[in-house]
């Protein structure tokens, strides 16, 4: 990717129809920022919740928080992503999680990753992106700092092999 706002990203594509593309980066986490932190902003309290880092779910409307989580609860809010996992934003989600009768997996982001009509579709030509399948195993990892190896690996490739150079046939 020539972007280098995407470089290593693993986005987790949320929503995507023809009026453009919206997804989670969920390869990287924003410094300095904990979950905790994001609650205290909402006046929400964090003495039972849990504490994790904050991804940077992409370069647009960082100001933005994004949950995605299993689908074992659902808000108003909550867009399905099929039957992987749903994508939260509000308020509601945030004290649920806090008080402990949130969804049993969850991570958290800062922003998120948008293209317009057909740009993802673009760049999917021109290479610069390779599609996989999510997996919960590295989605929900709050652990990881290299979820983008995580990925290429969890489909039985060994990311010092890939190369810069690409051709077509």
């Amino acid at each position: 990717m020539a972007d280098p706002r995407f470089a290593r990203s693993v986005v987790a594509i949320c929503s995507h129809d023809e009026n453009g593309t919206l997804g989670i980066n969920i390869g990287e986490t924003v410094e300095g920022i904990s979950f905790h932190d994001i609650l205290e902003q909402f006046d929400i309290d964090t003495v039972d919740a849990p504490n994790c880092s904050v991804f940077l779910g992409g370069p647009m409307e960082k100001q933005r928080g994004f949950i995605i989580h299993s689908l074992d609860i659902n808000l108003s809010d909550t867009i399905q992503v099929g039957d992987l996992w749903g994508l939260s934003s509000s308020i509601d989600m945030l004290n649920a999680i806090a008080q402990g009768r949130g969804p049993k997996k969850w991570i958290i982001a800062l922003g998120y990753s948008g293209w317009g009509e057909g740009q993802l579709e673009s760049e999917l030509t021109q290479n610069g992106w390779s599609v996989a399948k999510g997996s919960p195993d590295w989605l929900y990892d709050q652990d990881s700092l290299d979820k983008w190896t995580m990925a290429w690996k969890a489909q039985g490739i060994d990311p010092t092999k890939l190369s810069g150079e690409f051709g077509s046939a």
